[in-house]
């Protein structure tokens, strides 16, 4: 899936919760919504740390 596609789909999402103010189900939803941004921002944190040090393996000639 395309990042453009899902950060729009997230956005539409939120701002239906925004407008729907239904206390249960949003509450819950938001929940899951962050914890999956929390996961994703550390699999990007980790994959750029090991390309990090992918890379200066290369430059100290390991």
């Amino acid at each position: 899936m395309d990042l453009t596609f899902l950060t729009a789909m997230l956005r539409a999402r939120l701002e239906q919760l925004r407008h729907a103010r239904d206390a249960g189900q949003s509450t819950t939803e938001l929940a899951v919504m962050a914890a999956v941004l929390i996961v994703v921002a550390g699999l990007v944190v980790a994959a750029i740390r090991t390309k990090a040090m992918e890379k200066i393996g290369i430059i100290n000639g390991g």
